[in-house]
């Protein structure tokens, strides 16, 4: 008599029979859930070593090599419908750690394995996301919503479920952790196709992610912290005026009556370019025709700010107005010359040409200009354009802005300073171009930071 054993090398009857057992009490005991298969990132445009720019979709592929992130996903247009069997639990506050949690927001759901590569090709894996249609909120608190929202959970992690193994020690379900999806980068692809009808007409009209969204509740969070915190210190460094300062006369005390003090209290930060002991002054943004001796007078042009005092034959400067607002931040503080600092570092210079001002401009034929047109102040080079390319522009040695476009797949440069016949105007064409102002997330790329 052979010796009995449920195990078997290969999968036999028994192990089609449990499966079909499994199957059947799913259909019967288990909730539809509606599957969006995440299909890989959306590397469109990727051009670097660190994001590669793949021929074919695939979940095995990784947008960004460096941080290990598939920050923009790509969904299959279909959904799919599976049962599932999962534990409700309720929302408990967990007081046994350092602060206040709620539990119940982390679901462990069951599926069947067979059937769910039966209907999506492949088992459930991280970044698939799930609507659940029987978790929908009829009654919100929130009476703006204007229709009933489903639940939609993202796959965290995935495994056989221990559960799931027959007699016959293979495994029949697979068991997935799923937490709450929340508006992010990640699931764009989805929430920004599925539409919810909101005027009755039975057509989608407002884009899911418009309903999910915190984005506003955050931006309202976020500027009531800047107007308290702008109330609380209104200006960099230390207010000192408050503070009386006498006058001086050739170096004793001055009558306060007819004369204004030339100087404040100095200190850290302490400038505000306002006259000393509140001293009358005009602002604008060119001196006076005329003025008595003593007198104020703030620049406006000037940034920041600067104050001068008249003494009878020239303006002086008194001080700058280093305690700028805090925001967004004018200051020449280390923090305000970084934020306001739009300036760029040039590496790789790719070609250099010098231009005699005239009209019309001839170039030589071994010239990197291949024309220049004063009326538009527009130069044409020979180099191909790249929109990674910078340029430098100098006019009779001085620095003027440009700015790059495209003409007929040479790389133009139009300057916006006045030009004369004779003027000198140089330009260097730089293959790379970096800006001063740029944290470690500015230089490893991210599409929202600048």
């Amino acid at each position: 008599m052979p010796r009995l054993s449920l195990w078997r090398p290969n999968k036999g009857n028994d192990y089609k029979f449990f499966d079909r057992r499994m199957s059947e009490m799913f259909t019967v005991g288990g909730v539809d859930v509606n599957i969006h298969k995440y299909l890989g990132p959306n590397t469109e445009g990727g051009s670097s070593a660190t994001e590669p720019n793949y021929l074919n979709d695939s979940a095995k592929n990784i947008q960004d090599l460096l941080f290990l992130e598939n920050r923009d996903r790509k969904y299959d247009p279909d959904v799919y419908t599976l049962r599932s069997v999962y534990r409700m639990s309720d929302n408990d506050f967990d007081l046994t750690q350092f602060g206040l949690f709620l539990t119940g927001d982390t679901m462990f759901m069951v599926f069947h394995l067979n059937d769910m590569v039966d209907a999506i090709g492949r088992k459930i894996m991280v970044g698939d996301v799930m609507e659940l249609p029987h978790l929908k909120d009829y009654y919100p608190l929130d009476d703006d919503i204007p229709a009933a929202l489903k639940r939609y959970y993202v796959v965290q992690d995935a495994t056989k479920a221990q559960e799931g193994f027959a007699p016959t020690w293979y495994p029949h379900l697979w068991r997935v952790k799923v937490a709450p999806l929340v508006d992010s980068q990640e699931y764009k692809d989805i929430l920004d196709i599925i539409k919810i009808n909101t005027n009755g007409d039975g057509e989608g009209d407002t884009a899911l992610s418009e309903l999910l969204s915190t984005y506003d509740q955050l931006i309202a969070i976020n500027d009531a912290v800047i107007e308290r915190a702008e109330a609380d210190v209104t200006a960099s460094g230390y207010d000192a005026s408050f503070i009386y300062t006498a006058p001086v006369t050739n170096g004793y005390p001055g009558d306060p009556l007819n004369s204004t003090p030339t100087a404040k209290v100095q200190g850290y930060l302490t400038s505000d370019a306002l006259p000393p002991n509140g001293a009358n002054v005009a602002a604008g943004i060119s001196f006076p025709s005329s003025a008595s001796i003593g007198d104020f007078f703030l620049r406006l042009d000037y940034l920041p700010n600067r104050l001068f005092r008249f003494d009878g034959s020239r303006w002086l400067k008194v001080e700058d107005n280093v305690r700028a607002d805090i925001s967004p931040g004018s200051t020449q503080t280390q923090r305000g010359s970084f934020v306001n600092n739009t300036d760029a570092n040039y590496r790789d210079a790719l070609a250099w040409d010098a231009i005699r001002v005239a009209d019309p401009y001839a170039p030589p034929a071994d010239a990197q200009t291949q024309s220049f047109t004063l009326t538009t102040k527009t130069i044409v080079t020979k180099t191909p354009y790249l929109a990674s390319l910078g340029a430098i522009t100098i006019i009779n040695s001085f620095n003027i802005p440009n700015t790059l476009t495209n003409t007929a797949g040479n790389l133009s440069i139009t300057v916006s300073s006045t030009l004369t016949a004779g003027d000198v105007l140089e330009y260097t064409i730089y293959g790379q171009v970096i800006k001063q102002r740029q944290s470690l997330s500015d230089a490893l790329r991210p599409t929202l930071d600048n």
